[in-house]
């Protein structure tokens, strides 16, 4: 299945982790939520045109912190995309349709009437694509009165907890990453041929140089070098080791907030505690690259 890009104008390098984290952010304002993973971003209307100096610091701040958070933000379907086009170019969710006349933005809703929700299972969007997304851009304008919190975790935290020597066992396998059993068990589809690409489980991040895990109970399915059995039990153990709270951070939304976190060091989950209530809103995915060992 192909990809439909939307081409947006190139940005300006990003700021590595690494590189300058002690110096002070000077157009937006930027407050932890751990100090592992997460952070508010404070100082910035997104309903006005983004200043080149600001891109600049939002991808420093999404490069030091994995999710960064925005309050208070009634963008529109246009704003919503210029942010994401501010990191990379935007991509065709090829598993959700778009909304009419915007195929590049994606409804997310849940009511009394749902019988799923998106994202109820820790995951990283679409990383069964031969090129996973960079990104996910969320924004919620209807949220319930309680709950419908969304979790995330550092896949560079966990990767840094693993022994030496599980480090060292990792290094170099890859694993295959199929949408097929997530769609067809949704849509009935079972003609429709939906991405399946294999990946490195441990990646190199592009922009940070920092080493991560890159496996996901919600599209890998199976370690290519290992037998069948060994393949779900190394698996399993790392989808465990994973759902550690100490890699965590929770987001309580708020009407109109945004979360956007990167897919190549996150998985994230879906909390549904708030049936029958509505939670609503809109995602755009932002274009990545294959990942590297």
């Amino acid at each position: 299945m192909t990809q439909t890009a939307v081409q947006s104008s190139a940005p300006a390098p990003v700021v590595p982790a690494s590189a300058g984290a002690t110096e002070p952010y000077r157009t937006i304002k930027v407050e932890p939520v751990t100090l592992r993973i997460g952070a508010e971003i404070s100082g910035i209307d997104l309903t006005q045109p983004i200043g080149e100096a600001q891109k600049i610091e939002l991808r420093r701040a999404l490069a030091e912190h994995l999710v960064i958070f925005f309050r208070d933000q009634p963008i529109s379907h246009e704003q919503h995309m210029a942010l994401g086009q501010a990191f990379s170019e935007l991509i065709v969710h090829p598993g959700a349709p778009g909304i009419e006349n915007h195929p590049l933005i994606v409804a997310i809703h849940a009511d009394a009437d749902s019988k799923y929700v998106a994202g109820e299972s820790w995951h990283s969007d679409l990383s069964c694509n031969a090129e996973p997304p960079m990104g996910s851009i969320l924004r919620l304008h209807t949220v319930p009165e309680c709950g419908g919190d969304t979790l995330f975790a550092s896949m560079y935290a966990a990767y840094e907890a693993l022994s030496d020597r599980m480090k060292t066992y990792l290094e170099g396998l890859t694993a295959e990453h199929d949408a097929n059993h997530v769609y067809h068990a949704l849509y009935k589809d079972y003609e429709t041929v939906y991405p399946r690409n294999n990946h490195p489980v441990v990646i190199t991040h592009p922009v940070t140089g920092r080493k991560a895990l890159f496996v996901n109970s919600s599209y890998t399915t199976r370690i290519n070098e290992l037998s069948d059995e060994e393949s779900r039990a190394i698996l399993a153990y790392l989808y465990e080791h994973c759902a550690n709270p100490n890699f965590h951070v929770r987001f309580r939304w708020r009407p109109n907030s945004i979360a956007f976190w990167d897919n190549r060091c996150t998985h994230h989950l879906a909390v549904w505690d708030y049936f029958p209530q509505v939670r609503s809103g809109f995602r755009i995915t932002l274009k990545g690259e294959r990942p590297v060992f």
